[in-house]
């Protein structure tokens, strides 16, 4: 289905257990369709209720990974998406919210789950909402691994993941000079009859410049960006090819145009994977 763009662990984890459900299905999520399988990796990490669900539908394809619970509109739109060609969305869920909050002996732990892609992300992610536990860091650090291994056995042949932000909160003006994270972006393509808040960011110049002939947003991650522990620095390190499609919270119809737009990307930059 094409759409033309709109422009108006010590004891930290438990052995990863996959099973296939036919009917249970997290609240927040659109309905399973006919045919659907699922499986579901779960994390036991102290008082983090964390499962990854994989929704697979017809031939396999492209896999969308979600790690953010409160960004369902990527979910919603990657459920369409594989409806009509097939493919699979890994949806990470935790209880509708957007960070991990981990009790462990008696202390409450926060992290945003794309920060647990490093040891240094990870510490710097907890440490910024305060605590900061050896346990509980390495905990995270094994979770991302799992995560990863899930989605993809072995070394990912690509990640594609999937975020919704917040009106004017965040978007494709963030990575302009002056703005807070110009020092992320080695290049930008900006159309201006988009919502700014609609974009696509990728760490790969080929897939960049397949992008920028679509004339969508798009940011080319720096080669230079300050370790984060985020998915997009661990793959650009690892020389994954890697995409995120961003889009505003409610913003159905253009995720999907842009889902639509970069699966065409990366299969022409990359067919061998496919």
């Amino acid at each position: 289905m094409i759409y033309k763009l709109l422009i108006n662990l010590p004891r930290l984890l438990t052995l990863s257990i996959l099973l296939s459900f036919p009917g249970l299905v997290h609240a927040q999520h659109p309905p399973v369709f006919e045919g659907m399988k699922m499986d579901t990796l779960f994390v036991d990490m102290y008082s983090l209720p964390l499962k990854v669900v994989k929704y697979s539908y017809g031939k396999p394809n492209v896999n969308f990974l979600v790690i953010h619970d409160n960004e369902d509109t990527g979910v919603k739109a990657a459920f369409e998406y594989i409806r009509f060609s097939g493919g699979s969305v890994f949806d990470s869920q935790y209880g509708d919210l957007r960070n991990y909050n981990i009790n462990y002996q008696g202390l409450q732990y926060q992290i945003d789950p794309n920060k647990i892609y490093s040891s240094y992300g990870v510490m710097e992610g907890l440490e910024f909402y305060g605590a900061v536990n050896d346990e509980v860091s390495a905990s995270l650090n094994t979770a991302a691994e799992m995560i990863l291994n899930f989605y993809n056995p072995g070394k990912p042949d690509y990640i594609f993941t999937l975020h919704n932000n917040t009106d004017g909160a965040f978007g494709i003006n963030s990575y302009l000079k002056g703005h807070e994270l110009e020092l992320v972006a080695d290049s930008l393509h900006i159309n201006f009859n988009m919502d700014p808040d609609d974009l696509i960011l990728v760490t790969d110049l080929k897939l960049f410049n397949a992008l920028k002939k679509e004339d969508v947003n798009v940011v080319l991650q720096s080669r230079d960006a300050a370790d984060d522990g985020s998915l997009s620095l661990y793959a650009m390190q690892n020389k994954i090819p890697y995409i995120n499609v961003e889009v505003q919270h409610g913003h159905q119809l253009q995720n999907l145009q842009l889902i639509e737009i970069a699966v065409k990307a990366l299969k022409t930059t990359y067919p061998e994977l496919f």
